[in-house]
């Protein structure tokens, strides 16, 4: 049951990435993974690899076997397979993540082997389509579904110009699939669609999330992440001040080990995010504000501060691949407000930030490229191998440091996020 028990996990091995398991109908089960090659030289995708696991013992028992090795497109990873019209489907991933992504269809009569490649080329993909909406279409998951229709899941992105970059980062869109007795599975045009016809399932609707987080809880709700360490009460505080989320400094916003951002991925191309805080800062080593965020060397952070003369400032700091940005033209004195309003929007390629102290919302006076916060600006390839990835897409969040660890925090009243 999903809802437990559950087991202790159970280690397997590490000879590869994107495992799945496969229920046979014999009632075997087996572990399908691509097989990295680390060895100079060599294809470091080394083929689909398939071991049989022992659900009594809990364990991987019996040989090893490589049972498809790809198609020229090449970089062959995440194995499914199905036992459907008395063959075995095995479906993977090939041609990278990027935009050569796809789809490919292998069918065998025998589990080990041979699979033979459908002809017709690959079930989904958008390679040579720039004109689609959903760009690096592929790593595929097929479902049945009650009525016994089939889907594929599988993932894309959304670019803001053609072939541009994807601020949204990976997501997950679903394809319609035809699939007749005796014949191969497809999808129209091969390619993905950006609307289909929902079929007749019984309705599962999430609960709408609010728009305000009024922080009334004893823990961060569903929609926020963390960066590097959990939600811990020593650095998370939700209790010390009811309705409040009051966020204890960590370290700079390049320090990559104990940093204090809660944030919520962008959910859309236009969407924002806006707070009120208090915060009190003792000097220029103490901040707290409101951020865009990729990762550690890309974001965009309007933050307060203390400055030298002892007034606190509304600043603006940016970084672009490492390298940081500060904008003193954008400094805005604010000492003597108790609270200040702070937001963020994401208006497709562009970012604005906009402050309130108590006179109604002002911009800031410049616009950002927000396609920095993209998967692709993120990834660096150094000889040819990644040096960093770039997959989770860009984040609004809430931002403190106090570099001196000298018990800094700041209090956030509520967070409003839009949409639209």
């Amino acid at each position: 049951s999903i809802d437990g028990p559950w087991s202790d996990p159970v280690r397997l091995h590490a000879h590869g990435f994107d495992a799945s398991l496969f229920h046979d109908d014999d009632g075997s089960t087996w572990l399908l993974n691509m097989s990295a090659d680390w060895r100079p030289g060599r294809n470091r995708f080394g083929g689909i690899e398939i071991q049989r696991y022992d659900r009594e013992q809990r364990k991987l028992v019996g040989e090893r076997r490589i049972i498809f090795t790809g198609t020229p497109a090449g970089l062959t990873e995440g194995p499914h397979l199905y036992r459907h019209d008395g063959w075995y489907w095995l479906v993977t991933a090939e041609g990278g993540t990027s935009w050569e992504h796809q789809v490919t269809v292998a069918r065998s009569r025998e589990l080990f082997g041979p699979y033979e490649v459908d002809p017709a080329g690959p079930l989904l993909t958008s390679v040579g389509r720039p004109d689609l909406t959903l760009q690096k279409a592929g790593h595929g998951s097929l479902v049945r579904t009650q009525g016994g229709e089939w889907y594929l899941a599988h993932l894309a992105g959304r670019p803001y110009s053609a072939l541009g970059n994807c601020v949204l980062g990976r997501e997950t869109a679903i394809q319609r699939v035809d699939w007749p007795d005796g014949g191969w599975p497809s999808i129209p045009g091969r390619v993905p669609a950006d609307e289909y016809q929902a079929p007749d399932l019984p309705a599962h609707p999430w609960p709408d999330e609010p728009a305000t987080d009024h922080f009334d809880s004893a823990e961060l709700g569903p929609a926020w992440s963390t960066l590097r360490r959990p939600a811990t009460p020593d650095w998370v505080d939700l209790r010390s001040r009811p309705s409040h989320l009051r966020l204890y400094g960590g370290q700079s916003p390049v320090g990559k080990q104990t940093p204090s951002l809660v944030a919520r991925r962008v959910g859309a191309t236009r969407c924002s995010l806006e707070t009120a805080v208090e915060f009190d800062p003792a000097d220029h080593r103490q901040l707290a504000g409101i951020t865009g965020y990729y990762n550690t060397a890309n974001w965009y952070y309007a933050y307060l501060t203390r400055a030298d003369d002892g007034r606190r400032t509304l600043e603006v700091l940016s970084s672009d691949s490492g390298r940081r940005v500060a904008h003193p033209e954008l400094s805005v004195d604010v000492t003597g407000v108790d609270r200040v309003g702070l937001r963020v929007e994401f208006d497709g390629p562009a970012l604005r930030f906009a402050y309130d102290v108590g006179e109604g919302w002002k911009e800031l006076p410049v616009v950002f490229d927000a396609t920095t916060l993209s998967d692709e600006h993120a990834a660096r390839v150094v000889d040819g191998e990644p040096a960093a990835w770039g997959f989770t897409g860009a984040f609004l969040g809430l931002w403190v440091q106090d570099l001196g660890a000298d018990g800094a925090y700041a209090d956030f009243d509520l967070a409003v996020y839009r949409e639209g």
